[in-house]
């Protein structure tokens, strides 16, 4: 597919999800199953105490595949931004991480989306939190204008990786840190899974394998690059999402068990004043 057209088949997955969720279901269930998620790859990521603030529909249109505002360090003052930013929900966290002093972007192309994420601040009576139209291969913010780049399994949804690395790059201050959620693959992953479009919307069949995740980091310019498993999916995991998708389960699950991950991604863009050895710190 060309990229024009997975990102059209993306908008409309999303733009779906949100309105599911905005007239009493959840992203990825419908109305009959508002409060468990059927992907595994989606499910149970945020504790209790980490959302009892922020507002429900924030929570149910959550489509990422990990928790990044639980791993990255986020400081007071510090300007964040959320590529594929959804329903909100890591904006609205991260805003109050950063606080009053600092500020939240969330960046998504999907107008659905984009109004649930407002509506959703509004609820949560943010005023350090903007969303933004547009897409994560052409970020509209200024060069060197944010400290922290933080994404839920988004960035294998795009077509053009290196884009989208290239442009967070830019974006980032010297010294600032890329701390995002993907699926990442280890080893090689069947054809029929690359070429399966619900499996790519379903972050899985846009995946990077691990070291080639590396290479494009270290291309588009990030230093100090780490990868740290989260959930690693078993092939019994996978089971019903597959069959949902109308693939055939049993023939294809054995081929996928253990290789497809959600992991923590981070890495730096180098500062020319400081050592490597300070800015790890």
């Amino acid at each position: 597919m060309s990229n024009e057209s997975i990102k059209e088949v993306v908008k409309e997955k999303y733009g779906q999800a949100a309105l599911r969720v905005a007239t009493g279901g959840s992203s990825c269930c419908g109305p009959a199953a508002a409060t468990e998620c059927c992907d595994p790859i989606t499910s149970n990521l945020y504790e209790a105490g980490q959302t009892s603030e922020i507002p429900e529909q924030a929570v149910l249109a959550s489509l990422g595949c990990g928790n990044p505002t639980a791993l990255a360090a986020l400081n007071p003052g510090e300007t964040v931004l959320d590529l594929g930013s959804g329903g909100g929900i890591d904006v609205l966290l991260s805003a109050k991480r950063v606080g009053p002093t600092g500020k939240a972007y969330g960046l998504d192309m999907t107008d659905e989306m984009l109004a649930l994420a407002r509506e959703n601040r509004r609820k949560a009576g943010l005023e350090n939190v903007e969303f933004l139209k547009g897409e994560i291969e052409n970020i509209p913010l200024p060069d060197n204008s944010v400290d922290v780049i933080i994404s839920n399994c988004v960035i294998n949804l795009s077509a053009d990786k290196d884009r989208v690395l290239r442009e967070a790059f830019r974006v980032l201050k010297p010294g600032g840190r890329l701390a995002v959620s993907d699926v990442v693959v280890r080893g090689q992953a069947p054809a029929d899974i690359r070429k399966n479009v619900e499996l790519w919307i379903g972050c899985v069949a846009g995946a990077l394998e691990e070291s080639d995740y590396r290479l494009k980091l270290a291309a588009a310019g990030f230093e100090a690059i780490v990868i740290e498993p989260t959930r690693v999916y078993r092939a019994a995991d996978s089971r019903q999402f597959l069959a949902g998708a109308g693939i055939d389960a049993g023939a294809i699950a054995p081929l996928i068990d253990g290789k497809f991950m959600s992991a923590f991604v981070r890495a730096r863009k180098p500062h020319p004043g400081l050592r490597p050895d300070i800015l790890a710190r």
